[in-house]
């Protein structure tokens, strides 16, 4: 399997609409790993980790739902952590 770690900032309507939450729950049923978090500016960091396939998949999840808002994402692909076992939620 290709392993590939992106680290996401995103703009939008992404606090207070369960962004965090629905990224874990995605990211759990497809096998990524990594971590989201709030920031103070009112925009979200997220990086997550799997295979290619994996991360869209996770990330049509999450622009599926119906509270979340996108206006704005800037990937960038990063060096994977391959002790990394899970997806976590983290506070600020």
């Amino acid at each position: 399997m290709s392993l590939i770690r992106i680290h996401y900032h995103f703009v939008g309507r992404v606090q207070g609409v369960g962004f965090r939450y629905t990224a874990y729950y995605a990211a759990t049923r497809h096998g990524v790993t990594g971590f989201v978090k709030n920031e103070d500016d009112g925009s979200v960091t997220m990086e997550a980790q799997g295979s290619p396939q994996a991360i869209m998949a996770m990330m049509r999840q999450i622009k599926e739902s119906r509270w979340i808002h996108i206006d704005s994402s800037s990937p960038q692909r990063i060096p994977p952590d391959p002790g990394e076992r899970e997806f976590k939620v983290r506070s600020y």
